[in-house]
């Protein structure tokens, strides 16, 4: 699985990729991420890439030439590609969208910044608008972030045990489940003196009650 992510804040990304699971899985040849410094596609020798918006209007807008140039050289023609674009009018991530671009080769994202992007990218450029909540963040690149986590957990291997067994476990029509997991200790006592206690069923060692609590408390994920 190979992610391509375009943005004009290619640092932001360093620490985030190179921790934890998402780090191992990159080392073991699982998935392939790239972030692209879009500046590198400026028209002009000192890296421009937004203007003043058509209309007028205070801000500026990031340019539809700089990133139909980076799209083009990123992608992949003989790999399945799927061209995203992050803007709050987009449509609603959910589990269910991760898991059909699970199923994609290439995975080329683009994130926004300043007062906007030229509608045409929107329109024309991407194959799909996304949008991580209805709330407006300065740019796309953690929306990128949200995607690649929630992406790559599901490409077998990545979580380090058995990918199929875990999706079995889970899934369902049109999404997944997850239910309250708990650990040790058994009973915490806070420093007001109240208890927070494992559910009993929990303890009890009994396989089928405890499948079928999990089953009622689950909660699905769309």
């Amino acid at each position: 699985m190979r992610f391509d992510i375009i943005t004009i804040f290619p640092d932001i990304f360093e620490s985030y990729f190179s921790e934890s699971l998402i780090e191992k899985a990159q080392k073991a040849g699982l998935i392939e991420i790239n972030v692209h410094d879009l500046r590198d596609y400026s028209q002009n020798k000192w890296g421009d890439v937004d203007d003043k918006p058509y209309g007028g209007g205070r801000g500026m807008v990031i340019k539809l030439e700089p990133i139909y140039r980076a799209v083009k050289d990123v992608k992949d023609e003989k790999l399945q590609s799927k061209v995203v674009f992050f803007t709050p009018r987009g449509e609603k991530y959910s589990q269910k969208k991760a898991m059909e671009y699970s199923e994609t080769d290439q995975l080329i994202m683009i994130c926004g910044r300043y007062e906007g992007v030229d509608e045409r990218v929107r329109t024309d450029l991407a194959d799909e608008s996304i949008s991580i909540g209805n709330y407006v963040l300065i740019g796309g690149e953690i929306p990128a972030m949200a995607v690649v986590e929630s992406v790559s957990r599901l490409v077998d291997g990545v979580v380090g045990i058995d990918n199929e067994g875990f999706l079995d476990e889970r899934v369902v029509e049109g999404g997944m489940v997850e239910y309250p997991q708990y650990t040790r200790p058994e009973v915490f006592e806070t420093d007001e003196g109240e208890k927070w206690e494992v559910p009993e069923v929990l303890l009890s060692g009994h396989h089928k009650k405890i499948e079928d609590w999990r089953n009622k408390k689950g909660k699905k994920i769309k």
